[in-house]
C-alpha cells in the first residue's frame, strides 16, 4: 500500500496569493511558499510516498451545462486594469511552476483539455482503492470523497479533514465558531445529496428544487427525508422528487430530471461514460511516463533563486524529498 499526495494545484496556488497583502513580488512569493511548504507538510506528516499534481482543463461540463461557471468569466470581466495585469502575472508564475514540477521532478504530472482537476483527482483515488490519499485543496467539493483511505489537508488554514472530523495542525479538534463544538466529522454521502439538490453557487450550478428545506415538515418532505429514502425509493424520495417549479422566466422544471442533471456535474463518481474514458486514459499516460528526473534538490534550490524563496532554499533537501519520489506499483 502506497499513500499519494494529491495537488489540487491551481487552488492551492491562486488560494494562497490572497493570504497576505503587500506588493506583487510579496505574493507570487507567498502562492509558491504555500504550495511547496503545503506538500512538504502532507508529505512527512502523513508519511507519503509519491506527489501527483493534478491541473486543470477547459472542462467538459461546460459543453454539458451552458451555464457553468460562466460567473466566473463575469468576475474576470469585472477586474480592474491592474488587478487583470496581476491575474495575467500570476498565471505566468503558475505556468512556469508547472513546467517546474512536470519538467524537472518526478512527480506524476496529470492535464487533459476537457478535464478538471477534481475530475483527475477522484480519478486516481478511485484508479487506486487500497492506497490513502492526501487530497491538497480548499475545495469544498472533495468533501464527498471523505473515507477511511481519503483526507482532505488545506494548506491555507492548516487544517485536515478525515472521516472522524476536522482537525488542526496539532491534531487537535475544529472548533465550529457557531456551536464551539468540534466540528463533525463530514458525512460524504448527505453533503453531495444535498449539493446536487441545491447546487452549486460558486461554480454557477442552478438548485434542482429552490427553498427545499432540509428537515421536513408535516406537509411536506425535505432533504433529510428523501435521502434516508433514496435506496427504496419510496414515498418520500417520490414524494420529494416528482414535484414541479416555474422559474423567473415561467419555464417549468421537474425536480428529478434537474436533480440528475447536477448529479452529472457534481458527483466526482458520475461523469459520462466517454468522460471516464479520457480519466482513466489520462491517468494512465501519467503513470506510464516513469519520469526519472536526477538532482531534483539542485533544479529546485535554482527554481528558488527565480522568486527568492530563501525560506524553502534554506531546507532545500526537506522540501525536494517529495518532489524526488518516483511512482512505484
Amino acid at each position: 500500500m502506497s499513500t499519494y499526495v494529491l495537488v489540487d494545484t491551481a487552488n492551492t496556488f491562486f488560494r494562497a496569493r490572497h493570504v497576505v497583502r503587500g506588493d506583487l513580488d510579496t505574493k507570487v512569493g507567498m502562492a509558491l511558499h504555500i504550495t511547496l511548504n503545503s506538500i512538504k507538510k502532507a508529505w512527512q506528516d502523513f508519511d507519503a510516498d509519491h506527489v501527483v499534481f493534478c491541473l486543470e482543463g477547459r472542462s467538459w461540463r461546460k459543453d454539458f451545462y451552458e451555464p457553468y461557471k460562466r460567473n466566473r468569466q463575469q468576475a474576470r470581466d469585472a477586474l480592474t486594469v491592474k488587478e487583470a495585469e496581476e491575474d495575467t502575472l500570476f498565471w505566468e508564475i503558475f505556468d512556469e511552476f508547472k513546467d517546474f514540477v512536470t519538467d524537472k521532478t518526478n512527480c506524476t504530472v496529470m492535464q487533459h483539455p476537457q478535464l478538471e482537476a477534481d475530475d483527475l483527482i477522484a480519478g486516481w483515488v478511485q484508479a487506486h482503492p487500497n492506497d490513502t490519499h492526501i487530497i491538497i485543496s480548499t475545495d469544498g467539493d472533495f468533501a464527498q470523497l471523505i473515507a477511511p483511505n481519503v483526507k482532505q489537508y488545506n494548506g491555507v488554514s492548516n487544517t485536515t479533514i478525515t472521516h472522524e472530523g476536522y482537525f488542526t495542525d496539532k491534531g487537535q479538534h475544529v472548533i465550529d465558531k457557531k456551536t464551539k463544538e468540534p466540528k463533525p466529522a463530514p458525512l460524504p454521502a448527505f453533503m453531495l445529496f444535498e449539493k446536487c439538490m441545491r447546487g452549486d453557487t460558486s461554480d454557477n450550478v442552478f438548485s434542482a428544487y429552490p427553498g427545499v428545506r432540509k428537515k421536513g415538515t408535516k406537509n411536506k418532505v425535505g432533504l433529510v427525508e428523501a435521502f434516508a429514502d433514496r435506496q427504496t425509493k419510496g414515498f418520500n424520495w417520490n414524494n420529494l422528487m416528482l414535484q414541479r417549479w416555474v422559474d423567473h422566466n415561467g419555464e417549468e422544471h421537474r425536480v428529478l430530471e434537474d436533480y440528475e442533471r447536477n448529479k452529472t456535474i457534481i458527483d466526482l463518481t458520475a461523469q459520462p461514460a466517454d468522460i471516464k474514458e479520457k480519466i482513466e486514459s489520462t491517468i494512465k499516460t501519467a503513470i506510464d511516463a516513469d519520469k526519472n528526473i536526477s538532482q531534483v534538490g539542485v533544479r529546485l534550490m535554482k527554481f528558488c533563486h527565480l522568486y527568492d524563496l530563501k525560506k524553502i532554499s534554506d531546507q532545500a533537501q526537506a522540501y525536494a524529498e517529495p518532489l524526488n519520489a518516483r511512482y512505484t506499483v
